[in-house]
């Protein structure tokens, strides 16, 4: 008979790599780890780890019995989903491991919906990256992660997680005031953009990018008087001085209103492409972050490797210093709503995009604490979708 326990070391040593990264995770000492591996031997009889290295990896039989401890362990997971069912659930603590934008934007919505619709369910919320949050819920140290899509990520249909897509976000370059890539005229191959050089324009009458000769007195290139504007929140060139509240980004020349949430900055101005940005020196997250990964990849398939001098996992932090002139960066769209854009200049960047998705263990999909969380995640994911900023 094999005891479900050793099979929840197996796992953990085979996510882990390392018998002492296993037991830290499972809050037991390394040497209760290797008794439980042995004992787990003598009931197969078979050996199950073979050194790597540093590190210990799966024989072959041991990936054929991970496999199964896998589909035992859901199984196991069901049942408990099910008996708490059964005697109700409706109170208890769940918690949720998450990165920072997203508990800003989905996870604390959607506590606070459970505060006045299930109030005898508390949640605990930890900030973790999205790479440490599925770590954290296959060890059983959360109930929930809400993580990000990445190279290294488990897959889709991994057998140890069931997945719910909550939002998906483009990424934005951010660049230093006066850095040759803010400057509309300066952009490489913009042929498909606005702000191009108004002799390669067809012949557009009764529009905006005339030919400059055309163009009444107008210092700022508004070419509107903005008391004549009909209310267009989200096109072109609107009224140069936007209210107060108003965020907005500079494509060189003149300031424009962004479209969308008044909340969260949108890139404005002709688009770059990550080809663009080869040569340049970077700020970025450090490496084993989700978004480090999703950046460097959108590098590579336009060629070229990024050259990263300064590294943090804050975003406002990445955007001070691309306002300091220290190089540029790519930052997911929503986590520039926190940051100071006022001496940078952001500009859409087609390609890289951040997806999020909350992640529980397979068969606790079903377990009455957890089913009203997920519920208003998505609900708070399907607002977010549908603000304009998206």
């Amino acid at each position: 008979m094999i005891e479900t326990r050793r099979l929840r070391t197996l796992r953990a040593v085979a996510d882990h790599r390392t018998v002492t990264a296993a037991a830290a995770a499972l809050h037991l000492t390394p040497s209760a780890v290797s008794q439980q591996l042995v004992a787990l031997e003598h009931e197969v009889g078979h050996r199950l780890l073979e050194r790597d290295g540093r590190g210990v990896r799966l024989t072959s039989v041991g990936r054929i019995l991970l496999g199964h401890a896998n589909e035992v362990l859901a199984q196991l997971e069901r049942a408990g989903a099910d008996i708490a069912a059964y005697t109700t659930g409706t109170a208890g603590e769940v918690k949720v491991a998450s990165f920072a934008t997203a508990i800003g934007l989905v996870v604390a919505p959607a506590v606070g919906t459970l505060r006045d619709k299930e109030p005898g369910i508390q949640v605990r919320v930890l900030d973790a990256e999205g790479d440490q949050s599925l770590t954290m819920v296959l060890d059983g140290v959360v109930d929930v992660a809400v993580a990000v899509e990445y190279r290294g990520a488990p897959a889709e249909d991994d057998r140890r997680l069931s997945r719910i897509p909550l939002y998906s976000e483009p990424f934005d370059v951010v660049l230093p005031r006066g850095h040759p890539l803010a400057d509309p005229d300066r952009i490489p191959a913009d042929t498909d953009h606005t702000l191009m050089d108004p002799d390669r324009i067809p012949a557009d009458p009764d529009h905006t990018l005339m030919d400059p000769d055309r163009i009444p007195a107008d210092p700022d290139h508004t070419l509107m008087d903005p008391d004549r504007i009909p209310a267009d929140p989200d096109h072109t060139l609107a009224d140069p001085d936007p209210p107060g509240n108003a965020f907005s980004v500079t494509d060189g020349r003149n300031a424009l209103p962004i479209a969308g949430h008044p909340e969260t900055p949108a890139a404005g101005g002709p688009g770059l492409s990550v080809a663009d940005l080869a040569g340049e020196t970077w700020i970025g997250p450090y490496p084993g972050n989700p978004c480090h990964d999703v950046i460097a990849l959108a590098c590579e398939h336009a060629g070229f490797i990024p050259e990263f001098a300064h590294s943090s996992d804050n975003f406002s932090a990445v955007v001070a210093l691309a306002a300091a002139g220290a190089g540029v960066a790519m930052v997911p769209r929503l986590a520039l709503r926190a940051a100071d854009l006022s001496d940078v200049v952001i500009r859409p960047v087609p390609g890289p995009e951040r997806r999020v998705f909350a992640a529980v263990r397979r068969g606790a999909e079903r377990h009455p604490l957890l089913v009203p969380l997920l519920d208003a995640l998505q609900d708070a994911a399907t607002a977010l979708r549908q603000a304009p900023s998206l």
